[in-house]
């Protein structure tokens, strides 16, 4: 018998309608037992989920909805703040367009609906609601790996059913919040190729110069064997020293980029494997992960080489602009005064960039929701 209920409490629940082709619980990842033989796991976009947390007001490392592709439905059978962040999919709820990276309030039995990714825009959407996905830690984290069955509800995928906890919200989320970031972790189809950094090593010495100018100097293509675990490309072949790929099997990281004896890299990620057997050229720098894990199969990926020093630095300034700024507002409101009472009033509309679809945001005393409207134009 799988898994469904959570809890029998009656703390704060959503019950999953349909889940799409994989949604998962996942959180900042299960870490310190790689010597153990244990995936980290944790969300494929780390941005994603802290824009997400932080919106709600929850530890931006808090459990969430990781959402494939798209195709998912979920009802609130409790009221709730929310908000989804990662690849953009035209979300409805109750049938009226929301904006990502803004915070919503849902009434009891709202339905929000997740159609398929706008294309260009990434391959994962995460749904962070204000007090954080409960499920049973594992090993202190509530992240799911499906391989080793740990994890999120029953350490499987989300199925139509299943009902998730709410946690407690120890400070009163606010909807109505809005995270306007300079860049983005969803991939952009204009562009000829996504341009990855990378620090070389730790076996660098196993390749030979050629086989170093031909992984800088390429580009690869990710194909359809990607998935959690790593990114397998397509592309020139990397020569190796020796003529040899194999080492003695060592630790691995979350960007580590292997290359198995075809000479073709991998760049492994969140499920990744805890050690592995083949020579690794290079890092992928940590602020750049992000985008990996929104990389669709047929992107065109590139490698440019900078220091540790370069990549701390990076990742100091990503903590900078991610984790620390004031969050905006997504609608002004003004004052009036009904009979004897003040209330706090504000409209505002944005593009979703899907089907020309509009969005539109109402927040009536401090209270964000997103509204239909319909324009009318008195007779004269």
């Amino acid at each position: 018998m799988t898994e469904r209920a959570i809890d029998s409490d009656q703390t704060g629940r959503i019950r999953v309608i349909a889940a799409g082709p994989q949604s998962l619980v996942q959180d900042g990842g299960r870490t310190g037992f790689q010597k153990l033989g244990v995936s980290v796991s944790g969300a494929a976009d780390m941005d994603a989920l802290n824009i997400g947390n932080r919106l709600v007001g929850n530890d931006p490392y808090d459990a969430a909805v990781e959402i494939l592709l798209g195709g998912a439905e979920f009802e609130f059978e409790t009221a709730a703040t929310f908000a989804l962040t990662g690849a953009e999919t035209g979300a409805t709820l109750d049938g009226v367009p929301l904006v990502s990276n803004v915070s919503y309030s849902a009434h009891t039995a709202a339905r929000l609906v997740l159609e398929m990714p706008i294309p260009g825009q990434g391959l994962r959407t995460y749904l962070a609601v204000a007090g954080g996905i409960k499920t049973p830690p594992i090993l202190g984290s509530r992240s799911t790996h499906v391989a080793s069955e740990i994890g999120g509800v029953g350490g499987r995928a989300l199925e139509p059913g299943d009902v998730l906890k709410i946690g407690e919200i120890l400070v009163p989320a606010v909807s109505g919040k809005m995270f306007n970031s300079g860049d983005s972790s969803a991939n952009d189809s204009e562009l000829p190729a996504v341009n990855v950094r990378v620090v070389l090593g730790p076996q660098d010495d196993e390749f030979s110069a050629a086989g170093i100018r031909t992984f800088l100097d390429s580009t690869y293509a990710v194909t359809d064997q990607s998935n959690r675990q790593g990114l397998r490309l397509d592309g020139p072949v990397i020569e190796s020293r020796t003529g040899s790929y194999d080492i003695v099997s060592d630790a691995v990281v979350n960007g580590s980029v292997q290359v198995p004896g075809d000479g073709k890299p991998i760049v492994l990620l969140a499920d990744r494997q805890p050690t592995g057997g083949y020579a690794k050229i290079a890092t992928v720098i940590t602020v750049d992960l992000p985008k990996l894990g929104q990389t669709a199969p047929g992107t065109k990926i590139t490698f440019a080489p900078i220091s540790v020093e370069e990549s701390q630095q990076l990742l100091r300034d990503r903590s900078n602009r991610l984790l620390k700024p004031e969050l905006g507002q997504a609608v002004d409101t003004f004052s009036v005064q009904v009979d004897d009472l003040h209330v706090s009033i504000g409209v505002t509309e944005d593009e979703v960039g899907r089907r020309d679809l509009i969005t539109r945001i109402a927040r009536i005393n401090d209270v964000a929701y997103p509204i239909s409207a319909v324009k009318y134009t008195p007779a004269e």
